[in-house]
């Protein structure tokens, strides 16, 4: 399903050398992945007969009892679509092995040997086990069967899964196996662990999870040994996780007496379009790699994971806090060096009364304390025409005057109708002339005042409009730097938000200016109030910011964005509302390319940017008609 696919990582009871009952004990699990459509269930390191049999592990009847375990789960995976796998020693050639062993219905399809034995401190592997690095192209008998068996081993589900599988201390390794699976294709990663418990490791042992799924693009899936291990020297807690481009989607609990497993649906596609369009991941170097087809996974059929409805905004309340302060920050570095650089001490600015030139004043004020300017020199500049409404323009005027901006008042009316009697238009008829006159002249009076005062322009447009291509060409659209335009618009709202935090002095201010109606304002205003309405007109910011992030970040289909959209947004819109406005959102971003084409130096603040100088290179007349197909083919 749009190349979502299940995978659990399951930690069950365990009894140290009492491998019957660990048997009974995967299977149940396994019987429950199975049931949830996971296509694969992880479980930890040589789970079939524990991970702390010390010497044992040199008793014949131990491996004559794995063998027993291992024929009882081929015999009951028959049933089983779901692939698992298990850990187990295995004997080939007068060495012993610490491997992955991947079953699925009544057959064992491959054997992975851990690479890297650890023979320090707590861990003496090396005592019982050999290294199968470098191992590669062989085989290995068991149950009668010739089974594939090396390093080089990839599992190959069809179009949306290809996996590898590494072994506990193999992640821990300067350059882990996983590294090169990623590399050769694979999209998920298993880790059977035994990683015990001491003071801190926890969140050592997570953040390498984390940034291995990071750094390779890929999901990672990790189960390690419960409580059930031998507590002789060590406790092991039975930590699980399932991480995806360095974010943690699934944890389990540590410490737990009972068996527990976890889900997560990975998003296949997403990781592969990352690996086209960011970082170096193409220049890696490739290993050979067999790939062994596994049987059909089970399909999903209904989506079991959180999809954010808005993937600008970091959706915890601290991080977000976090996250405002660090935009303003780059916001002030990126304009204090401009205006370095030019020798500039004025910044020239429209104030609207409205959320983005608000938010673009404040990175301007921001700019102007941290660098020790004086904040007489942001000229603040509100130009009321025929639509401005009462609202925007008194608090356009408190806030100028609250920050002990330099603020002046000039009235673009007579201006307009002048130009209206210039160009023979009639300024009854208010069409896209109306309304692009009173923009222009807005700009033209911000350009000559720059020019006077001998500082520049900052635009105030923000990357969602630039994205819709919500300007005037030449008026708003155009400035001397942009300094919102790496921020969309939902992520406007709160960096407002927080700076009303900041400044409790305009935080009441702050607030009536976010309640405000996003609106041009350039149609009349009837009794002083707003008449126009953007989203009325374009659909809701949060829906085209949505469109927007899946689109760039991943080259998401419009099928499958409709499909997530829904899916994150429940049913606050209708499947056919979501898919007008995407339509929308598609015809606008193919047709006003040309203005992101020439827009202004801005910086970049988020993983998406728009500018034609580095992240987005588009022709200015590529045709949207494959895009509109897309969703046209949906029943």
């Amino acid at each position: 399903m749009y190349g979502f696919v299940r995978v659990a990582a399951a930690v069950p009871k365990v009894r140290v050398a009492n491998v019957g009952f660990n048997v009974e004990q995967i299977l149940s699990l396994w019987d429950i992945a199975s049931e949830q459509n996971a296509a694969v269930v992880l479980f930890p390191e040589l789970s079939l007969s524990g991970y702390s049999c010390s010497d044992l592990f040199y008793q014949e009847r131990l491996h004559r009892a794995v063998e027993d375990g291992l024929s009882k789960m081929v015999e009951a995976s028959t049933s089983h679509s779901t692939a698992a796998i298990v850990g187990a020693p295995l004997w080939r050639r007068g060495r012993l092995y610490n491997c992955a062993i991947l079953i699925q219905q009544g057959k064992i399809l491959g054997a992975v040997p851990k690479s890297y034995v650890p023979e320090h401190k707590e861990y003496y592997e090396k005592r019982w086990f050999s290294s199968g690095l470098g191992i590669a192209g062989e085989t290995i008998k068991i149950l009668g069967e010739d089974v594939p068996f090396g390093t080089d081993l990839l599992f190959d589900g069809g179009e949306d899964l290809l996996f590898g599988v590494e072994v506990c201390e193999d992640l821990w390794t300067v350059v882990p196996p996983s590294s090169y699976q990623a590399l050769a294709g694979a999209t998920i990663l298993f880790n059977l662990s035994a990683s015990d418990e001491i003071v801190a490791k926890s969140e050592y042992r997570t953040s390498l999870v984390s940034a291995q799924s990071a750094r390779c693009m890929a999901a990672y899936v990790y189960a390690s040994c419960g409580v059930g291990e031998s507590t002789t020297d060590l406790v092991f807690g039975g930590d699980c996780m399932i991480a995806e481009n360095g974010a943690l989607l699934e944890r389990g609990e540590r410490f737990v007496d009972e068996s527990q497993i976890i889900f997560a649906d990975i998003d296949t596609q997403r990781l592969i379009a990352l690996r086209l369009s960011e970082g170096s991941f193409a220049d890696g170097e490739l290993k050979p790699f067999r790939r062994v087809e596994i049987f059909k996974i089970p399909e999903i059929s209904q989506l079991n994971r959180h999809i954010d409805p808005h993937p600008f905004v970091p959706s915890k309340k601290s991080e977000r806090s976090r996250r405002c302060d660090e935009i303003f920050s780059i916001q002030a570095a990126a304009l204090n060096k401009r205006l370095e650089h030019i020798g500039s001490k004025k910044c020239v600015i429209g104030i609207s009364g409205g959320l983005d030139s608000t938010l673009a004043l404040l990175a301007v004020y921001r700019t102007y304390l941290s660098s020790k300017r004086d904040t007489k020199d942001i000229v603040c500049v509100t130009m009321p025409g025929f639509g401005t409404s009462k609202r925007t323009l008194e608090n356009a005027k408190k806030l100028c005057e609250a920050l002990g901006v330099d603020f002046r008042e000039i009235d673009i009316k007579d201006a307009c109708l002048e130009h209206f009697r210039q160009i023979g238009h009639d300024p009854k008829k208010h069409d896209v002339v109306y309304e692009n006159v009173q923009a222009r002249e807005r700009t033209q009076i911000l350009m000559d005042l720059a020019n006077k005062e001998g500082g520049i322009v900052v635009g105030t447009g923000d990357m969602s409009e630039a994205a819709l291509g919500w300007s005037t060409y030449n008026g708003d659209h155009m400035s001397m730097y942009a300094i919102n335009i790496g921020i969309p618009k939902t992520l406007v709202r709160y960096l407002v938000e927080w700076a009303a935090q900041e400044y409790p002095k305009i935080a009441s201010l702050l607030q009536d200016i976010l309640s405000t109606p996003v609106s041009p304002e350039l149609l009349p205003s009837k009794d002083g109030e707003i008449t126009q309405r953007t989203e009325e007109l374009l659909g809701p910011y949060e829906l085209h910011d949505f469109f927007l992030y899946h689109m760039i970040k991943s080259g998401t289909s419009p099928r499958k964005i409709l499909f997530l959209a829904k899916t994150a947004f429940g049913t606050k819109y209708s499947e056919e509302e979501i898919k007008e406005w995407l339509k929308l959102f598609l015809r606008r971003f193919f047709s006003q390319q040309y203005k992101r084409s020439c827009m202004p130096d801005g910086p970049k603040v988020g993983t998406i940017a728009l500018s034609p100088r580095g992240d987005w290179r588009m022709p200015s007349d590529a045709e949207v008609d494959e895009w509109i197909k897309d969703l046209e083919r949906m029943k």
